[in-house]
């Protein structure tokens, strides 16, 4: 049975550039073939649940001041209207037509360039507590027996206004952050993961909380975390990726 994945996406940039976690997500792609990935991003928020029912989602550019080359990246994955149709219906959530955002198709590219796997996108409803993003995330885990690939994307830490250079010192208010989540994580620790604004360094990190909410629904859908990746680009995005099996 397949896990369900945390992906830490960080910048657009990742699509084009050879980071670490670029290229281990190019490998990681190689390690699973399911009929369908469903995703959970953080660049679609929505109030309440809402799944995309796209044939042909397009690929939206949902970003600014980058290169050219970016703006011309395609990612033309199939959706997969019956699996979006179905979740809809056992989900309570609103089918609706729209594109991968680049939450989605950036890590995708990366470990599915070939762009042959169908791709549902689930909204990340932004007025559920914590425990419901579990919840959503133990509803989607029977897909995984179906060889559905369930991704929360989002950015283990993701405070763009403290950025440095790319290989830029990594503060302790940031990696003190990375060591809790992941210390809770290994101890399957979740009462702790469903206060984590109140941690020490949590709102630092995420002064916004809809890039760390992703791996909620991925915790919430799969068992044990195992950490696959880690490494940390401009000083504060840790592009950290959790396998829950």
């Amino acid at each position: 049975m397949l896990p369900s994945l945390y992906i830490s996406h960080g910048s657009p940039m990742l699509a084009l550039t050879p980071t670490p976690a670029h290229d281990f997500l190019r490998e990681l792609g190689r390690r699973y073939r399911p009929a369908a990935i469903v995703v959970v991003s953080a660049h679609w928020a929505t109030r309440g649940l809402a799944v995309s029912t796209s044939a042909r989602p397009e690929t939206i550019h949902d970003f600014g001041g980058f290169p050219r080359e970016l703006y011309e990246c395609q990612y033309p994955a199939p959706g997969e209207p019956e699996l979006a149709r179905r979740l809809a219906e056992e989900l309570g959530a609103t089918p609706v037509e729209r594109g991968l955002d680049h939450g989605a198709w950036v890590p995708l590219s990366l470990m599915v360039p070939e762009a042959d796997i169908p791709v549902v996108s689930l909204s990340l409803p932004t007025t559920w507590s914590n425990a419901a993003l579990v919840a959503l995330g133990e509803k989607l885990a029977r897909l995984r027996e179906e060889k559905v690939l369930v991704i929360g994307s989002g950015s283990l830490t993701h405070n763009l206004g403290a950025m440095t250079p790319e290989h830029g010192t990594v503060p302790a208010w940031v990696s003190d952050f990375i060591d809790w989540v992941h210390g809770r994580l290994l101890a399957d620790d979740r009462l702790a993961l469903l206060a984590w604004e109140q941690t020490p360094h949590g709102r630092a990190n995420h002064p916004t909380p809809e890039h760390f909410q992703p791996l909620l629904v991925a915790m919430g859908a799969g068992g044990q975390a195992q950490r696959l990746h880690h490494s940390v680009e401009h000083g504060v995005l840790a592009m950290d990726v959790y396998a829950f099996a």
